[in-house]
């Protein structure tokens, strides 16, 4: 984004930047002071509308355009530098798949040690330095991605990943700027918190970074995803290697090139692209790994944990793992719930971004009451959606990431096209001639327990499963037994009591719970994400619970006028 359009027209954005510098220039003053100083006030950030003629819409065309005239090469970074394989990998929009917009080198072992080997370089410098000057970098880089990488950024992400306007800006321009600014909030109330202390005694807690360095693993569908899993642990001092997913390349190096020009270090963070066994091999068998900050899928993390498991006896530490995986999130109606509302949740909640989110709306159980008006609304919206490339800010629905993730689902599809259990009442037809293309799909079923309403498919299919209004306490118990996941659910009720008598039932069926809401949209500093059982530790991105995970906490206790004699009162004779 050009200086001259940002300042004349994103005033907003202006005043915020300016305010931010001024803190910024305040806050490395007060450290040269040896002051206590304060943070910039956080707030989220704004989503934009890019309606019709508005400067962000205008901007953010044209940068698709120039994207789209180039070819972009992307090198890996490690120890700051620019690092190239002998093996090139090209990039294709999914929704494009002919047309080539870069290319990335793909690397190997040696360049998995050589990250791990910049890291452990930089461990000593980086954790010493001041948390003001951690939190200014991070605070830099959350203005440079919301004002003069604006645009570039949601292009990138739309493109590679193949999401539309709406969706990238929410994800990678707002929630990332999010998670910057709330980390370094959550980072402050941490160090905050320290021990009360008695009379001639000083009592600290010191927040230590953890001995080691540790391995960021992220994954396609959420930018702001790819770039706080690196950078949250390295907020709090730690060191990191991160190995985006393939398929986010694209961006994932964006996000790089905006953390060096926002100050960061060399070798603080590593940015490699290797296979996940390849990355394994060389990093869980290392004594300084220290943790591994996880987003995929169940299957990959429990193979995660067991290596980790099987190598513990070669650390220097317990390595900390904190992973968020797989998810079957569900939405309840309650008879007494609005028909409509409904409707909108599970449109919204399932087919948004393809249904790619870990938080998607995958099964329903629904008042056959209610189903009738249900069905119609549903019905009646997915015949106004369209379909297409991102770049039609028109298009609802784009393409799934890649050929993999588009067999898989449609697998599914066909076994429903031809099991008498189940019925497509909407879409299901796909095509990927030129781009990974499925139709909003809607199954209705007639056993709760069909495959598609049991596993996570990732893609988007909402499978449906109309219930007699006086069978819902039941369903409440098929609800809690059928996926070995929790990550997210949604009920929709009007009585107070059917609220909480459900909310109490599935307590354990989600750790996003959402009332008369769509499952999908945490915001940071608002709604903490993450679940338990299969669908992870529950470490809430997001949140202060999440940092605590990159610490190591150190008591201290100093003594202003320690003992100079043995004895004690008790021993005295009289």
């Amino acid at each position: 984004m050009k200086s001259q359009f940002h300042y004349n027209k994103f005033t907003y954005f202006e005043k915020k930047i300016n305010a931010y510098i001024n803190n910024y220039y305040i806050l490395r003053f007060s450290i040269s002071m040896n002051s206590i100083t304060s943070i910039p006030k956080c707030l989220n950030e704004p989503v934009l509308t890019y309606k019709p003629g508005s400067p962000e819409r205008t901007e953010l065309k044209k940068t698709i355009n120039e994207l789209k005239s180039t070819v972009k090469e992307i090198c890996m970074t490690i120890d700051g530098e620019s690092v190239k394989s002998d093996h090139v990998k090209d990039i294709f929009p999914p929704h494009e798949i002919n047309h080539k917009i870069g290319y990335f080198y793909k690397g190997n072992e040696a360049h998995v040690d050589m990250a791990i080997q910049a890291a452990l370089k930089a461990k000593d410098v980086w954790e010493q330095t001041p948390w003001q000057s951690r939190a200014a970098i991070f605070l830099k880089a959350a203005d440079l991605i919301a004002g003069k990488y604006r645009a570039k950024t949601n292009a990138m992400t739309m493109l590679g990943q193949s999401k539309n306007i709406f969706q990238a800006e929410i994800d990678a321009v707002c929630e990332f700027c999010d998670f910057l600014r709330f980390n370094v909030k959550f980072m402050t109330e941490i160090y905050s918190n320290q021990p009360e202390s008695s009379a001639l005694i000083w009592n600290q807690m010191e927040y230590r970074p953890l001995e080691g360095f540790v391995f960021a693993l992220t994954p396609f569908n959420f930018t702001s995803i790819a770039g706080n899993l690196p950078t949250a642990p390295a907020l709090m001092g730690n060191v990191v290697v991160w190995k985006p997913a393939e398929t986010q390349i694209y961006s994932a190096s964006l996000i790089m090139e905006i953390l060096l020009e926002a100050g960061l270090p060399k070798g603080v963070i590593n940015l490699i692209f290797v296979d996940g066994k390849t990355a394994g091999e060389r990093i869980f068998t290392h004594p300084d790994f220290a943790g591994i900050h996880y987003t995929g899928s169940t299957e990959v993390f429990r193979t995660i944990w067991q290596n980790v498991a099987s190598n513990l006896m070669h650390y220097k530490s317990y390595p900390r793992l904190v992973g968020e995986t797989g998810g079957k999130d569900f939405v309840l109606a309650h008879p007494d719930s609005d028909p409509v509302a409904i409707a909108t949740a599970l449109i919204r909640g399932a087919f948004e971004f393809q249904g790619q989110k870990c938080s998607a709306a995958s099964r329903a159980y629904l008042p056959e009451s209610l189903w009738p008006e249900i069905s119609k609304t549903m019905l009646s919206d997915l015949k106004e959606i369209k379909m297409g490339s991102p770049e039609d800010f028109r298009n609802f629905i784009n393409a799934v990431i890649d050929e993999k993730s588009f067999d898989k689902i449609t697998r599914y599809i066909a076994d429903a096209q031809n099991n008498p259990k189940a019925k497509i009442i909407a879409g299901g037809h796909f095509d990927k001639t030129n781009g990974y293309f499925i139709e909003p799909t809607i199954i209705l079923v007639n056993d709760p327990y069909y495959t598609t309403m049991c596993e996570e498919i990732f893609g988007p299919v909402l499978t449906i499963y109309v219930y007699k209004d006086d069978q819902f306490d039941e369903i409440l118990k098929v609800i809690d037994n059928t996926s070995p996941y929790a990550l997210t659910g949604a009920l929709f009720a009007n009585d107070r009591t059917v609220i909480d008598n459900a909310s109490n039932k599935l307590k354990q069926a989600a750790g996003n719970f959402y009332i008369n809401d769509k499952p999908t949209g945490a915001v940071v500093g608002q709604q903490p994400f993450g679940g338990a059982r299969a669908s992870g530790t529950n470490d809430k991105a997001g949140s202060l619970i999440n940092l605590y995970r990159w610490v190591s906490p150190r008591t201290i206790k100093e003594n202003f006028d320690p003992p100079k004699n043995y004895t004690y009162p008790f021993m005295s004779e009289a």
